[in-house]
């Protein structure tokens, strides 16, 4: 019996009594409705809920009262054990072990697929994440949201969304002509110009411009410079995909800035056909020359200009256009990942939202990370300035990285321990997670090597203490994934993968798979395997919800 049974039992057992209490109302309770918890104390039982306590009063009657009938008509349901009634109404069910256990062969079975749900079914989302200007390699913050944004997206996809990675690629206006110059004056064997980007990776990136144009130096100046312009650029983006890509982070859209700028065959660009589409909405004014959008309808500080009086486009344009061009596209919800430097953008933002016809509290989400140390780290020795992506990876490897920026939430600021993160120890909690994984299939090796198969499955065996709590986070593990996608926080994904790997390493000191000695093989060793199995399948699930690895031996 899983919480949506048992859900559904408890409706089954209330709605009766509701009606003898108030035979004129009909009850307005789904089964979605009813809370089940796991109580802290599992003396306590396998699961708690307060459906008496929110029921007294809009049916009439005591709590601790209407908790004991539905107690009294509970014991009977198929598969529940016991139930009584605790403090002022609260009601604590316990399970039969056949009904709890069954689901080990569950897991077994669905296999990769055990954890997925339909919470966020016909939710259509794109969410925006990295976005590095393609001037220089991925630094520390990129690396939190690059690890961050992939696993919101993994949990998207596992409850049931249409959801994309997107990368921006901030590829037009004046940084784009400050990293030309940089790359050609390296070319020339000239110092930075002011304003310019200094770094090794500039001179490196120079040489390979002369070796792909050997010619360079010979074109007239403005050919000069598109063309170290656009081979740089080439470069250096094919750097961050390759960073990304061995980080595990794989791009659904990689989006031009320019294509917004584009003229199509009218003469007319995205961000033109915006404006005219924000003023359609009625929030679009013309003031002093310039043209505004009326931003603070929406809870900006500040009504914000969109052209200038000069006819340039501002960088809220590109926003705009962006934003409109994404709902274009059919995504009707976006997630955006900024910087710890972005905050004034929220509003920004959500007022682009509101100025498009849409709700900025439902079609637009703005999430701020904050600020990542590394302990003992060096700045990059190509970039000068910066803690490179790829420094990172190598030093403290991929899986470790990864599970130590997703195990916190994206707006606590982290300082990192890479002596902690590379220890084989318990202490080091993607080793401990990890382990457990690894565990399992040493389990089922040496169950093969001996014999044990899952040649039965007998659920009511599986009556240990250590077997009661397994099997009840084990079935946790979809409500947790559901809900780890609705508040877009990875972090619950490892947090609960790590008190599953305590559970499990306590089941493991508790209870045997293998006989022992010369005993017979039984039916409990064999459902035990079973159960041995379906643990490392959760571990397996979970982590690939990090992009983290699950391996078969450590």
């Amino acid at each position: 019996m899983n919480p949506d049974s048992l859900a559904e039992a408890l409706l089954a057992v209330v709605t009766p009594i509701a009606a003898s209490l108030r035979p004129d109302e009909a009850l307005d309770l789904t089964a979605s409705d009813i809370v089940l918890e796991r109580p802290r104390n599992r003396d306590h039982g396998d699961w708690a809920s307060n459906l008496a306590m929110r029921l007294a009063k809009p049916l009439g009657t005591n709590p601790r009262a209407l908790a004991e009938q539905i107690v009294t008509a509970l014991v009977d349901v198929d598969g529940v054990a016991s139930a009584e009634v605790a403090g002022p109404g609260f009601i604590n069910i316990r399970l039969e072990a056949g009904a709890a256990g069954v689901l080990a062969k569950t897991i077994v079975d669905a296999g990769p697929a055990y954890g997925t749900n339909d919470s966020q079914a016909g939710v259509s989302v794109n969410v925006e994440f990295v976005s590095a200007n393609p001037t220089g390699p991925l630094h520390i913050g990129h690396t939190r949201w690059a690890a961050l944004g992939d696993s919101i997206v993994r949990l998207l996809l596992a409850s049931g969304a249409n959801a994309v990675r997107e990368y921006y690629i901030n590829d037009a206006g004046a940084q784009m002509e400050r990293f030309a110059i940089s790359v050609l004056a390296a070319a020339k064997g000239e110092p930075t110009p002011e304003g310019g980007y200094p770094g090794e990776y500039i001179t490196e990136l120079a040489g390979r411009v002369l070796d792909a144009r050997p010619d360079l130096l010979g074109l007239p100046d403005d050919q000069q410079l598109t063309v170290a312009r656009d081979l740089a650029y080439e470069f250096q983006l094919a750097e961050i995909q390759a960073s990304l890509a061995r980080f595990n982070v794989p791009f659904d859209v990689w989006f031009s800035e320019r294509t917004l700028h584009a003229k199509d065959a009218d003469g007319s660009s995205l961000i033109d056909q915006s404006v005219d589409r924000l003023r359609e909405q009625g929030h679009v004014f013309d003031e002093d020359g310039a043209v505004w959008v009326r931003t603070t309808d929406f809870g900006d500080d500040k009504d914000r200009v969109i052209r200038r009086s000069n006819g340039e486009y501002t960088y809220f344009a590109a926003d705009s256009a962006y934003y409109l061009n994404k709902g274009d596209r059919g995504f009707e919800n976006k997630i955006y990942l900024l910087g710890a430097d972005h905050h004034g953008y929220v509003h920004r933002l959500k007022a682009v939202a509101g100025a498009a016809g849409q709700d900025p509290d439902k079609n637009i989400e703005v999430l701020i990370g904050q600020l990542v140390s590394i302990r003992g780290a060096r700045l990059s020795k190509r970039a000068g300035n910066i803690i490179e992506m790829d420094d990172l990876q190598a030093w403290i490897g991929t899986d470790a990285l990864r599970y130590a920026l997703e195990r916190s939430p994206a707006d606590s600021p982290l300082d990192l321990d890479p002596e902690l993160l590379q220890k084989r120890t318990n202490d080091n909690p993607v080793f401990y997670v990890q382990y457990a994984h690894a565990r399992t299939h040493n389990v089922a090796r040496n169950a093969a090597d001996s014999g044990v198969d899952r040649g039965e499955f007998v659920p009511e065996t599986l009556t240990h203490e250590t077997e009661s709590a397994l099997l009840g986070a084990l079935q946790e593990f979809p409500r947790i994934v559901a809900f780890a996608a609705q508040v877009r926080e990875p972090h619950r994904i490892a947090r609960y993968l790590e008190e599953l790997a305590g559970l499990y390493h306590r089941w493991y000191d508790s209870c045997r798979v293998i006989p022992q000695g010369d005993d017979p093989i039984e039916s409990v060793h064999r459902t035990r395997l079973w159960l041995n199995d379906a643990a490392g399948q959760v571990f397996r699930n979970g982590l690939d919800l990090l992009g983290v690895s699950a391996p078969e031996r450590m």
